[in-house]
């Protein structure tokens, strides 16, 4: 990746629907090569895919949580997987290391909304012997944009 590469990759990671025209003169190239520039990066697996980013709070998802999970015996880790992917509420899952197994990020629509799914679905369905939960009470910073060389 050269300087040209960063600088189409940074611009797309604010905004991904910029048009080749604006890319083509933030790189101070034609649109048409801009864009051959952008699907070389997608060819070579650097740009992943693009996505409308939503507003949780105007889907009815205005309570952010994180939850650190243990789980109660190491066969029930494959339960928990299969179970966690299929939740759409948990935006997020990390294995971490530390006293903690798991750490999700996870949406909900209010505080009943996440008592259901730590109970239910973590320690009834899913085999969690341990949910250490925190609720967010303001996002100061939340993007999907990662640090790029300029």
């Amino acid at each position: 990746m050269d300087d040209l590469d960063y600088k189409a990759l940074n611009l797309l990671m604010e905004r991904g629907r910029a048009p080749w025209t604006e890319v083509g003169e933030l790189l101070e190239l034609s649109a048409p090569a801009a864009a051959e520039r952008v699907r070389k990066l997608e060819e070579h697996s650097v740009i992943v895919g693009y996505r409308a980013i939503a507003s949780a709070e105007a889907l009815g998802y205005p309570l952010l949580a994180f939850v650190r999970v243990t789980l109660g015996n190491r066969t029930h880790r494959e339960v928990f997987l299969k179970g966690i992917v299929k939740h759409q509420q948990v935006i997020e899952c990390h294995h971490i290391a530390g006293d903690d197994e798991y750490l999700l990020k996870v949406r909900c629509r209010s505080t009943s909304d996440l008592e259901h799914f730590l109970t239910v679905v973590l320690k009834d369905r899913l085999g969690v012997s341990r949910a250490r939960t925190t609720i967010a009470l303001t996002t100061v910073k939340e993007t999907t944009a990662l640090p790029a060389r300029p």
